[in-house]
């Protein structure tokens, strides 16, 4: 699959087909070095890309925009471009397709492109060389900065693969923030601690740069509009940057506004506050316009100018070279087997308000209903509210995966996929995560101000009231107690409930299986959340 022989690549005559990917959209794709002037450039827009799973309309916006944009900055550069459009007419709709009709074309010689994100990409790519006749040369994604080999080294025999280790490891060999070989800036390596507090009453958070659409990004949003009128979402608020310009400016505008703030409170909720102090750019590194070693320079040349504290710089410097390249090397290094886990036997189905955003608990409803309009919501959003009721509600992770895949437009499965499997349901058993991430009203009202409005009573555990979340949390823990009692950082919470009154445990429970017995008996059936775009 390399491309068959160096020599076979020698002997050939005749242009290379040079096939880029809707989330590749970068000037340094390996897929692109050493392009000669007869070869040509593939990109294409593709029906199965956009439909594998039911995307957000902003998150196919987005692709197609940038795409069509990266394509023109490629013919910029002087480029040959062969871009196939959703609309064509001839377009057979999947990758495979394109880059069999596009090889007879250009009677190409062989075909270059670069390692994909997603599985089953890959496995597409592989069958590229039976459907041409001709040698496909895969090449390392240099994107990223650690290679899949890199990864795979580092875990080696490793019983347990935690990222703090793993990140610890990439800052020494990348430099950033380090004052030494094994001196970390500041002197230590992690200022989580530093960074949980919430929004203080009355603080505005500055807003984020937007970028309206252009003539290009207007002309795709119309055909997405046509082409995908069921798909979730709203596409009216579409404020994303589509191009290497505009995500540096994003990017720009983070470090000025939002940096300094982004380490306190990168963890709080608040009502009407979708983005708070967050930096909104993983959807721009995602589709490949913005790289991601420029992110952790720009944020580390703030610091050093004096502009931004370091526990700002250093979490967010964590979620870019630890956090994002970490959740990659899981997803290679467990693939495919790792999406089929289920540790915690967890089968209830997705519910109907997932989808419309209609439940009186305001702290769903609020992460809801700005996903639905924004195309995102922020990583403790996702993790805590939306992914922590699924963890206690026990819904099926073949489900949640999806949902997450649909809704948000920095949605690939490599990020996804071990995020919401295993830091959010802990399906994978441990893999990522040493504890399941649960947590009951308490915590949702220490770091938020969802609950001051909710119809539902936080302190409450039991009662009409009662936090589901409460409730829930406690129905979890004697649910999985023979389990969570060989994970010594589940002690604390197994030792309350061992103390607690049985008669209130019980009450718990009764009342969390009557709930959970309610969001079934009101699911809607597959393909509803048409009904409300």
């Amino acid at each position: 699959m390399r491309g068959g022989s160096a020599r076979a690549r020698r002997e050939a005559s005749g242009p290379a087909l040079r096939v880029v990917l809707g989330d590749q959209c970068s000037d340094t794709l390996s897929a692109l070095d050493g392009m000669g002037a007869e070869d040509v450039v593939l990109m294409a827009e593709v029906r199965a890309e956009c439909t594998y799973v039911r995307h957000h309309k902003q998150k196919i916006a987005l692709v197609l925009s940038a795409m069509r944009h990266f394509a023109a900055r490629l013919r910029a550069r002087g480029l040959r471009v062969d871009y196939v459009t959703l609309d064509d007419a001839a377009n057979t709709q999947t990758l495979a397709g394109e880059v069999a009709r596009a090889a007879t074309r250009h009677g190409a010689t062989r075909i270059v492109c670069t390692h994909p994100g997603e599985w089953r990409v890959l496995q597409d790519m592989r069958g590229w060389e039976a459907a041409t006749g001709l040698p496909v040369e895969m090449r390392e994604d240099t994107r990223f900065l650690c290679t899949l080999d890199r990864f795979r080294a580092w875990a080696g025999t490793r019983k347990q693969l935690r990222m703090e280790f793993f990140y610890r490891e990439m800052r020494r060999e990348s430099g950033i923030l380090m004052e030494a070989p094994d001196q970390p800036t500041g002197g230590q390596w992690n200022f989580d601690h530093d960074n949980r507090a919430a929004l203080p009453k009355g603080m505005v958070p500055p807003k984020p740069r937007r970028f309206p659409p252009d003539a290009v990004t207007r002309d795709v949003m119309a055909l997405v509009a046509r082409a995908f009128p069921d798909h979730f979402g709203a596409l009216d608020a579409f404020a994303w940057p589509v191009t290497a310009e505009d995500a540096e400016a994003a990017l720009e505008d983070f470090v000025a506004h939002r940096l300094p703030d982004f380490g306190s409170y990168q963890d709080a909720m608040a009502e009407g506050e979708p983005t708070l102090f967050h930096a909104l750019i993983g959807a721009a590194l995602n589709v490949g316009i913005l790289d991601p070693r420029e992110a952790c320079a720009a944020a580390e040349r703030a610091y050093r100018r004096g502009d931004a504290p370091l526990n700002a710089v250093e979490g967010f410097v964590r979620q870019i070279l630890g956090w994002r390249e970490y959740v990659r090397g899981i997803y290679w290094l467990r693939m495919p087997a790792y999406r089929e886990t289920n540790a915690l036997e967890a089968r209830r189905k997705l519910p109907w308000f997932y989808w419309s955003g209609e439940t009186e608990m305001a702290c769903l409803r609020a992460a809801i209903g700005q996903t639905r309009d924004l195309a995102y919501a922020h990583h403790i959003q996702r993790l805590m509210v939306t992914g922590n009721f699924a963890l206690l509600a026990g819904l099926d992770p073949a489900e949640v995966n999806e949902w997450y895949m649909v809704v948000y437009a920095d949605a690939y499965e490599w990020v996804e996929l071990p995020n919401t499997h295993g830091m959010a349901l802990h399906a994978d058993g441990g893999v990522m995560a040493s504890k399941p991430y649960a947590a009951s009203g308490a915590y949702i009202n220490r770091m938020s101000d969802h609950c001051r409005g909710c119809a539902f009573d936080v302190k409450a555990a039991t009662g009409a009231r009662a936090c589901p979340f409460n409730f829930l949390y406690w129905d979890f823990i004697a649910r999985h107690a023979e389990r969570l009692a060989r994970n010594p950082r589940m002690a604390m919470p197994l030792r309350t409930l061992a103390k607690m009154d049985p008669v209130k445990v019980r009450a718990m429970r009764d009342q969390a299986r009557a709930f959970l017995d309610g969001l079934d008996a009101g699911a809607e059936p597959a393909g509803a959340q048409a009904r409300l775009l």
